[in-house]
């Protein structure tokens, strides 16, 4: 992609009501735009990072064994009456009418209407376990949008949902997500730690929320050091229940099991919670199966979420410095930026031409900035959108047939052939 074709609006300057890093640096790199309170356009860099994150999270749910569907945005209030969470859900879910005078809702989750359609196709044990996954819009009304899009009114979730037989196949299912979401989360540069939490308006008794460890969390954990030295490759549910870690509103210092000396507390962002409640959805809304014996019996459910967007600022909130973001390779909108320091001059255009297009055969993915700027406009920008690589080539790279190549992250500067530079960038 070449810049100047290319749309990122960056600022210079910090936007006035954006109050931790994440916000600030995706506003000034272009990559949203605000419609109106806790509701963003995701612009073309923004969307390019969403999107990979979203296949991250899609390529680890389906290798758990889950099966995805694309659930609607708009549903009834009746499977909502049914289950009793219409009326308990709160200010937070978005209600209206549509032209038949029919309630309906903006989906915050999708519990009812998944279990609803397992009731409508699933007859038999010898059908289970199934798990379902869906990756759509939400919508929550919270009263005080803040944050940009890490509290947001509209977001993007992979919500999945388990059915199983028994309560021990279910903790399979639960076992099975936990396993998931380390592996998500470590193919995008983030540790998170899994704390007992309160299920909300979810339901159920066995919850767990991944929380990233940052400054501007929006709660505080406290968790047994040993976390900080956790293989996650080898994470359990029966290794998390002996293992404290718990979110403020679950923590109390009067019965806390770990001595002080070895009680850790910090803020975290909540990015994934999971849930194991049972028959709290089955049963009402009639989610049966004929058992082995012959007999009905009511799945035993749990539902797992990850909160897509909201991964984009837990991501730069742990990645960033005071240039910019730092993309993971993993996530990065581009792998490389391509920065012509002379683009009136011919060959300098040419020699970044002829590099680009080595590039793109390579399969890399390039930002290849030929716009009319300065060089420090130039610099300012490649270091606030955060592209692991840069590629700098001026005058000087004329003369010696050599190239800047530079690395976002440590910063570190090496004067190499084009070659070598494609070399190292295209893994």
């Amino acid at each position: 992609m070449r810049a100047s074709h290319y749309f990122y609006p960056t600022l210079k300057d910090n936007p006035q009501d954006a109050h931790i890093a994440s916000h600030r640096l995706m506003i000034r790199a272009g990559m949203i735009a605000q419609v109106t309170s806790g509701i963003y356009t995701w612009l073309p860099l923004g969307l390019r990072v969403l999107s990979k994150i979203e296949q991250i999270v899609r390529e680890e749910q389906d290798k758990a064994g889950s099966l995805e569907v694309l659930m609607p945005t708009i549903q009834p209030a009746d499977l909502w009456k049914k289950s009793g969470r219409y009326d308990d859900y709160g200010k937070e879910m978005l209600r209206m009418q549509d032209r038949h005078e029919r309630e309906m809702l903006y989906g915050p989750t999708a519990e009812e209407v998944i279990t609803d359609i397992f009731a409508r196709f699933v007859k038999s044990y010898k059908d289970l376990p199934k798990r379902f996954y869906n990756i759509q819009w939400k919508f929550r009304d919270e009263i005080r949008p803040r944050f940009g899009i890490m509290r947001g009114r509209e977001f993007l979730m992979k919500d999945n949902y388990s059915f199983d037989l028994t309560p021990e196949g279910a903790k399979a299912s639960y076992q099975a997500m936990l396993e998931a979401y380390v592996k998500t989360f470590a193919r995008m540069d983030l540790t998170a730690i899994p704390v007992r939490a309160a299920t909300g308006a979810i339901g159920g008794n066995l919850s767990h929320e991944f929380q990233i460890l940052a400054e501007t969390g929006e709660s505080e954990i406290f968790y047994h050091e040993d976390y900080e030295s956790l293989d996650a490759s080898i994470l359990t549910l029966d290794r998390l229940q002996n293992l404290y870690a718990a979110a403020d509103e679950l923590h109390d210092p009067a019965t806390c099991p770990v001595p002080p000396e070895r009680l850790k507390t910090a803020r975290g962002i909540e990015v994934g919670h999971v849930f194991y409640f049972g028959t709290k959805y089955s049963v009402p809304l009639g989610a049966f199966v004929m058992g082995p014996e012959g007999n009905q019996i009511p799945v035993e459910m749990g539902s797992y979420g990850i909160g897509v967007s909201r991964l984009v600022g837990a991501i730069i909130e742990a990645h960033h410095d005071e240039r910019g973001i730092i993309w993971p390779q993993s996530v990065a909108p581009f792998q490389v930026g391509l920065l012509n320091m002379k683009t009136k001059d011919a060959a300098c255009a040419q020699m970044c031409d002829d590099l680009y297009h080595k590039l793109l055969q390579a399969g890399v993915e390039v930002l290849y900035d030929d716009r009319d700027l300065g060089a420090g406009a130039k610099f300012a920008d490649m270091d606030l959108i955060g592209l692991p690589w840069q590629i700098i080539i001026g005058p000087r790279s004329l003369e010696a047939k050599t190239v800047e190549l530079k690395n976002r992250r440590t910063g570190e500067v090496q004067v190499v052939s084009g070659e070598d530079a494609l070399s190292s960038v295209a893994v």
